[in-house]
């Protein structure tokens, strides 16, 4: 589903899309401590779009791997056949585990909307010489008559609300939460690309990686 409204959307809007976090939560066993610096984090995009899920997964491991952490793509370790239905929990944690993750970071898509909007036109009125107005009709219709009308057109602002969670995986408890609102992604390339740069300076900026 996110993958056909960001298609749908880049029609509409090609401009780079505007992602904003809305708010962020830190335990408080983990504030005040770069918990994830030489670590190794199982990364997984809960979308069962493979091109969304491996860009978004690619994304976020290129950004913290700059930063001394480690990561596993779900996308790399679980095959395509594991998301078709939603495993057992001992399952999954046991598959991550094994993988040398002490950290599981999510990311979802957690609602959507669209608010249509018109934008109005400019109407300009183009007058010719005076002496333009004495040769009848046609010639007032001809150099009067002309004006540059530029139509109103609607909009569709489209507005995608993600939740982006870190899970310690020893103490299975949510560590770090994250949400945000993208505004008029135009494209899945556009999405991914900026994304996970505003979750990891997120991360950063609430301790839990370093600068």
């Amino acid at each position: 589903m996110l993958y056909i409204m960001l298609l749908i959307s880049g029609m509409i809007w090609s401009c780079s899309p505007i992602t904003r976090v809305t708010g962020s939560w830190v335990d408080t066993s983990a504030r005040g401590k770069t918990l994830l610096s030489g670590q190794t984090i199982f990364i997984t995009s809960l979308t069962r779009n493979m091109k969304v899920r491996t860009e978004l997964e690619n994304g976020f491991s290129t950004l913290v791997g700059e930063k001394n952490v480690k990561t596993v793509k779900g996308n790399d370790f679980f095959n395509p056949e594991f998301y078709q239905k939603i495993p057992a929990e001992k399952q999954v944690l046991s598959k991550i585990r094994n993988s040398g993750a002490n950290y599981i970071l999510t990311i979802s898509l957690i609602d959507k909307n669209s608010e249509t909007r018109y934008v109005p036109g400019n109407n300009m009125y183009a007058p010719y010489p005076f002496y333009r107005w004495y040769g009848g009709f046609y010639s007032y219709y001809n150099y009067w008559g002309p004006r540059f009308y530029e139509p109103g057109y609607y909009v569709t602002d489209r507005t995608y609300f993600m939740e982006t969670n870190l899970y310690d995986i020893d103490g299975n408890k949510l560590v770090w939460s994250a949400q945000s609102e993208t505004v008029n992604p135009g494209s899945i390339d556009n999405f991914v690309r900026t994304y996970p740069k505003v979750m990891v300076d997120q991360l950063v900026k609430d301790g839990l990686l370093a600068k």
